[in-house]
């Protein structure tokens, strides 16, 4: 059971009541400090005597804070879609290519309507009663209230077991439920031996809305019951771990509300990604927090009959490392903002508020609640007062040594051993579990993190991804879903021919609001007419003296052979010096990728340079911080190229979006130091007084069972990010929780303590403590 260390009380004589409980003699300060009935533990002296009814009503005060923030807060689960965007080009910047070909194409197009693409199919050739059944069925869909704009003819497959239509949907609607509607439609309308398929933008938008669709209830869930699981076993109590989940839940839902009115204000881009990495980052830290409180409220239980005193004591022990685990978390998650990708630059914010609002729980909710409950939180495992503690009586009510009460002098069993068993050969230690680290670090030659396609991000079941393999199958696979290039009005020919020569161009079309499908064919004969012989070739649609131009690609949009095709044609363009801009489903997600890429390699080394510099301000050294983040990046290294293992050869998976790396490298190092930080700086505090290799066996004993239940609730929280069926996130669940666990157990508990033990109190260098300090 995690708490923290303190040296066991000597036998003494019977204490005398702590003058800082209510109803206590008045005066001075506690009576326990510096005296040896504490056994030689020197405490800075209390607080000055707190009136009875401000210890009652400041608790009282926060506690209905905190539960009032939560109740306006708790709502706003529901409303979360009504700010968040999984527009892949809300996310890209205002430069890119594909942005300002987004922004200028409802110029050309008169709409920004989300194309919905319609493929029925049947096993034999469509005759003329069929044909006839799938234009009456498709017209109809133009009474759905989600459908704006007109629906195109019924176009025909060269094979004649197809046809596709395209369903221009309302951009504000839910996708999902116009999608839905649709399918159902198709199956009322459509005779027997036809079946309908809904893909496109549409049809994947609404895959990926309906996959985040879990977030609020599933996710939020399963991670809880995790928790509740993990904190019943250590804390062997039922109310104690309803009090920190309520800890954790006051903090999210004051966080969410924070959160929700800057996503309204369009100062923040909300996710769904964001949304369910907020949810368990709040829910993970807060409660590694609130152990840090629980595991020094116990230990000062044990020693005072107060809670008052108790809970003064315990805050002075738990502030400096939760602020400077937290600060270290919001500086590494701030680095976001030097990112391109809105969908990056926002969750650094995001999360950093997250990370406040936990902090601030676990260290006001938490400390009010737990003081008007005193040890019956503890229940049935209620803290025992030690012998020669000050005071026998809880001023509060209740006895200290209750029935069921824990024994007072309660060891740290295995930590002890493990401490000593690493004291005895600590270079053998640290030098054998740094080369099995680095051979877990060996897969990441097998990492793909250069793009998946669209119809991969869902795992699982996707009716759109089905809809875009029978589309592949009967017409050119970018149909639908073209490459829209925007040139002036005198380069149309030019760049059409330039067009229909590149490899992976099925077909070019030109904008033009008077053809009845909205575009007209250009070959290199020029715009070509539709309808019947003889009639005119429609004029293009010009904007500012500029066309838009629409090139099919012959393979799948979202395939990295499509974005090789776009990056080819950007490179013709400019080789051509063809004033030309290429955007469309395709460039967005190139252009995606490459950003993606750009700010991984730019953010990462800020990351890694924030957190030393904080490091060292925090332990007022050199050298130790420069180890423990060498160790957390190794460690991060280990649990990246086990997971690309896994990634391939086990689950199989198409590969990963090169964000992963980067969010996997900020939440590892942000969270996984955090760790190093509760072991080290007790370690610091311990070898001020009893030198470096006491103090890191002292450091490693008394912090190794709150570390470690920390570690498995972290673990446990991202670990729930599985249940929600996208690739992204199952894989930043499965490196986040991995690389968790080898900081726990393997880094914090062998690694670290290890060097240090091997180092001695060079360590700590150039500190006074490397120059007076006992080795």
């Amino acid at each position: 059971m995690p708490h923290s260390a303190s040296s066991p009380a000597s036998p003494s004589s019977p204490a005398s009541p702590d003058p800082a409980a209510p109803g206590a003699p008045s005066g001075g300060a506690s009576a326990h400090s510096g005296s040896p009935q504490s056994g030689g533990r020197r405490h800075r002296r209390d607080l000055p005597r707190t009136p009875r009814a401000l210890r009652i009503l400041l608790p009282a005060l926060l506690i209905v804070g905190w539960l009032a923030l939560a109740g306006v807060g708790g709502p706003y689960f529901g409303r979360v879609d009504e700010v968040s965007s999984n527009d892949r080009t809300a996310y890209l910047p205002e430069s890119s290519e594909a942005t300002r070909v987004a922004q200028l194409a409802p110029e050309f197009t008169g709409s920004d309507a989300i194309p919905a693409i319609i493929v029925i199919t049947s096993p034999t050739a469509i005759d003329a009663e069929s044909s006839a059944a799938i234009e009456q069925a498709t017209a109809d869909l133009a009474q759905l209230e989600q459908v704006r704009g007109d629906i195109s003819p019924p176009i025909t497959s060269e094979d004649g077991l197809a046809v596709q239509v395209f369903v221009p949907l309302d951009a504000e609607t839910d996708l999902a439920e116009a999608t839905t509607a649709i399918r159902a439609e198709l199956e009322a309308d459509l005779p027997p031996g036809l079946t309908g398929y809904v893909t496109g933008p549409a049809g994947f938008s609404a895959d990926l809305a309906e996959a985040f669709a879990g977030i609020d209830g599933l996710l939020l869930g399963v991670a809880l019951a995790a928790v509740l699981l993990i904190l019943v076993v250590v804390y062997r109590s039922l109310l104690l771990p309803a009090v920190v989940l309520a800890t954790s839940m006051s903090a999210l839902c004051a966080a969410l509300l924070l959160i929700w009115h800057l996503a309204a204000a369009d100062v923040l881009l909300l996710s769904g990604q964001t949304q369910g990495i907020l949810f368990i980052l709040v829910i993970g830290a807060a409660t590694d927090y609130s152990l840090l409180y629980v595991a020094r409220y116990r230990d000062e239980l044990r020693r005072t009959a107060s809670r008052w005193t108790a809970t003064t004591r315990a805050l002075r022990g738990t502030i400096e490392p939760v602020l400077a685990s937290g600060g270290t978390v919001i500086a590494g998650l701030l680095c976001l903002l030097l990112s391109d990708l809105r969908s990056n630059s926002s969750l650094g914010p995001v999360a950093a508020v997250g990370i406040l609002f936990a902090m601030a729980a676990a260290l006001t909710f938490l400390p009010a609640a737990l003081l008007l409950l005193g040890r019956t939180a503890f229940w049935p495992r209620r803290p025992r007062l030690e012998t020669g503690a000050d005071g026998g009586a809880d001023p509060h009510g209740g006895s200290a040594s209750d029935g069921g009460a824990e024994t007072g002098t309660s060891g740290h069993g295995v930590w002890e051993r493990i401490a000593r068993a690493v004291r005895r050969r600590p270079r053998p230690v640290w030098v054998l579990t740094a080369l099995v680290l680095a051979v877990g670090g060996i897969g990441l030659v097998q990492l793909e993190a250069d793009g998946v396609p669209q119809s991969d991000l869902v795992l699982g079941e996707s009716s759109a991804r089905e809809g875009q393999a029978v589309l592949g199958e009967h017409f050119p696979a970018g149909a639908g879903s073209p490459v829209q290039v925007l040139v002036p009005e005198t380069d149309l020919q030019a760049t059409a021919d330039l067009l229909a020569a590149t490899d992976g161009i099925d077909s070019v079309a030109v904008t033009a609001a008077d053809s009845p499908s909205g575009s007209a064919p250009v070959t290199a004969d020029g715009i070509q007419p539709l309808g019947p012989p003889g009639s005119p070739a429609p004029e293009p649609t010009v904007v500012d003296g500029q066309v838009l131009l629409q090139a099919t690609l012959s393979s799948a949009p979202d395939s990295l052979a499509a974005e090789e095709t776009v990056r080819e044609l950007r490179g013709e363009l400019a080789a051509q010096d063809l004033p030309a801009l290429v955007g469309g489903t395709t460039a967005t997600a190139l252009d995606t990728d490459e950003t993606s890429v750009h700010d991984r390699a730019l953010i990462i080394p800020i990351v890694l340079v924030v957190i030393t510099v904080i490091l060292m301000l925090l332990l007022r050294a050199i050298l130790a911080p420069l180890l423990l983040i060498a160790t957390t990046v190794l460690s991060f290294a280990t649990a990246l190229g086990i997971s690309a293992l896994v990634f391939e050869h086990v689950f199989r998976f198409p590969g990963a979006d090169p964000a992963v790396p980067l969010y996997g490298f900020v939440f590892l190092v942000a969270l996984g130091i955090d760790y190093n930080i509760f072991l080290m700086t007790r370690v610091r505090e311990e070898s001020l007084r009893h030198g470096t290799r006491d103090g890191v066996v002292r450091g490693l004993t008394v912090t190794g069972g709150v570390i470690t239940s920390a570690g498995l609730v972290l673990a446990a929280t991202f670990a729930a990010l599985g249940v929600i069926p996208i690739l992204f996130l199952a894989q930043i669940a499965f490196i986040v929780a991995l690389g968790v666990l080898l900081d726990t157990f393997v880094v914090r508990t062998l690694l670290v303590p290890a060097l240090a033990l091997d180092l001695g109190r060079v360590i700590w260098w150039p500190s006074a403590l490397w120059r007076r300090g006992k080795p």
